[in-house]
């Protein structure tokens, strides 16, 4: 008979002992129960938390600062510019558009705002909540889709912010085309895929020791200059509303409710950012009761924002003279108003510069939540003592944005973006249900014994698959009925959802309508997924087969579900100090 031994773990991992062979498993059998694994939900707690580095981070956020985070996350320089350039093609039409990709993001934060409040002591946002309520291989994937949306985001934008700040200069009159290229636009492209840019990588760089300096610096930068956004924005609205010809309203929806329809699956990405709130938890002086209303309360004053840049856009000039690289300046040049165009450059630079500094400030949470879990090597899990930022984190945050911005034209993988984003939404949705399931119990289906959880799951996957279809069947213009079944199909799968699970009550903040919003926000998401580039898929499958292939080589051995064994206090913010 073969003798069976024990591996006992600390006394922190005993409820994950388990028995092995003396010889040991198959390599692929230890890679599936590895990679099935799931992090123990365990209760909220607003004073302690485990973790491997012996240091734990600073609460220092109030809602002022989560609420002006998830501002400054979302609202760049496209508001000054994605609005003129969808109206073009919507009409007046566009302020519908971005009411229906508002109110679509709301019902993500919705979930979002009830997972912040379940698990408001620790970071790791979309990649907790998937270790929490599905597996480990689940949230590495989730994980790596979304750290490399935010990777070439940050580079993009660097760019962008780089682009700006040469262009201000500029307008001094000995600087006027004086400046080379290289220095902030980017040098002419090598092979179609490397462009030299100086200040991007330098811009990076003062933001990363901003970051590393402390979370109440990189607050304080951040509420200036997305407080100076948000002033300049509704000074324009202002000024912009008594220029309005409301004839320039008519016709709304020029092009038919279609063109609408698309464009709001355009600017949706544009509230992409409100997400970033969730990542702050362990930053929060009351996670469990701002957390929510910081993820909500930003993005509608986002939303409010935009309908009403969008109102004064479309009321100033016809829809069709609209769609240039600055539609906003040149709308208040042609009334005469240049002194604007000045508000607007500065009202870029400074949302350009809160979206960036936001996505560095979440990519290092991300990886600290990883480090912390194994996932990755514990450096990425090391506090600093006195500063209480994850610096080795952060500053290869800062490296990697700073390469990809010096060396590469980053602009030409925009279309590959947004796909991160769009699933760490769904797989968010998804958890809010699956975390809410009460009953273990087992059901006959078809005749044959399945658990309520793989009914439910079942259910699920049929949502993304019905929505997957219903946006390739919009995209290609198929026949009306096939968009028509796989709604069907989608509405009776949340029925099942509905009908056949038992759902509990969570404490603090709860999603209303549970599962069916969820299951809508899944459908949704899943939607847009499929109007995407088709490169955007490929990029997605290759990703995937990639990080399972990093897991399989590294994660499934070094992870901790647990995740550590040193329990250790939260630092107080020296303002509440005793």
């Amino acid at each position: 008979m073969t003798m069976m031994r024990r591996e006992i773990g600390n006394s922190n991992m005993n409820t994950w002992e388990r028995s092995e062979s003396a010889s040991s498993p198959s390599w692929f059998s230890h890679l599936w129960s590895s990679a099935l694994r799931s992090k123990p939900l365990s209760t909220p707690s607003e004073a302690t938390i485990r973790d491997a580095s012996g240091e734990g981070l600073v609460r220092r956020l109030g809602l002022f600062d989560l609420l002006l985070l998830g501002i400054g996350a979302s609202i760049g320089a496209g508001i000054f510019v994605v609005t003129g350039t969808v109206a073009h093609d919507a009409g007046p039409g566009v302020t519908v558009s971005f009411i229906i990709a508002g109110g679509s993001c709301v019902l993500n934060a919705l979930c979002y705002a009830e997972l912040a409040s379940r698990f408001p002591a620790v970071v790791g946002g979309a990649y907790l909540y998937a270790y929490t309520a599905f597996n480990e291989i689940i949230a590495f994937l989730v994980f790596s889709q979304l750290m490399l949306d935010y990777h070439i985001g940050a580079a993009s934008i660097a760019r962008s912010l780089a682009s700006y700040v040469i262009t201000a200069l500029e307008l001094i009159p000995f600087l006027k085309n004086n400046i080379p290229s290289w220095v902030g636009h980017g040098s002419e492209e090598i092979y179609g895929a490397f462009s030299f840019n100086l200040l991007a990588p330098i811009l990076l760089v003062l933001l990363t020791i901003v970051l590393c300096r402390g979370v109440g610096e990189s607050s304080i930068l951040n509420s200036v200059m997305t407080v100076t956004k948000v002033v300049i924005v509704i000074f324009i609205i202002i000024v912009g509303a008594f220029e309005i010809d409301v004839s320039n309203w008519t016709p709304f929806a020029p092009n038919g409710f279609e063109s609408v329809l698309t464009g709001a699956t355009v600017v949706f990405f544009a509230y992409v950012g409100f997400d970033a709130v969730a990542n702050s938890a362990e930053e929060s002086k009351s996670p469990q009761r701002d957390l929510p209303f910081g993820i909500i309360g930003s993005l509608l004053i986002c939303v409010a924002l935009y309908v009403g840049v969008c109102l004064v856009l479309t009321g100033m000039l016809p829809y069709k003279s609209l769609g240039g690289d600055a539609p906003l300046a040149e709308a208040f040049t042609s009334k005469g108003l240049q002194y604007v165009s000045v508000l607007i450059s500065i009202g870029a630079i400074a949302g350009l510069t809160t979206t960036l500094l936001v996505g560095l400030y979440v990519q290092s949470r991300l990886y600290l939540g990883l480090g912390r879990d194994g996932l990755l090597p514990s450096l990425f899990a090391e506090v600093h003592q006195t500063q209480h930022t994850p610096v080795h984190s952060q500053i290869w945050v800062g490296i990697v944005a700073s390469v990809l911005a010096g060396f590469f034209n980053v602009h030409i993988l925009s279309h590959i973006l947004s796909v991160g984003t769009l699933t760490g939404y769904s797989v968010v949705s998804a958890c809010v249900v699956t975390l809410r399931w009460n009953d273990k119990t087992v059901h006959q289906v078809f005749g044959k014994s399945m658990s309520s959880r793989a009914e439910g799951v079942i259910c699920l996957i049929t949502v993304v698959c019905c929505g997957f279809a219903a946006g390739v069947f919009y995209r290609f213009g198929a026949s009306f009925i096939f968009l028509i079944v796989a709604v069907v199909i989608a509405i009776f799968a949340a029925a099942a959802l509905h009908l056949r699970q038992v759902y509990t009550d969570t404490p603090g903040f709860s999603c209303p309508g549970v599962p069916i919003l969820p299951t809508v926000c899944i459908f949704i998401n899943i939607f847009l997924f499929a109007q995407l580039h088709y490169e955007a898929w490929v990029r997605f499958v290759v990703l995937s087969i990639v990080t399972v292939g990093i897991y399989a080589v590294y994660g499934q051995y070094h992870a901790n579900p647990v995740s550590s064994n040193t329990l250790i206090i939260y630092q107080k913010a020296p303002a509440e100090a005793d």
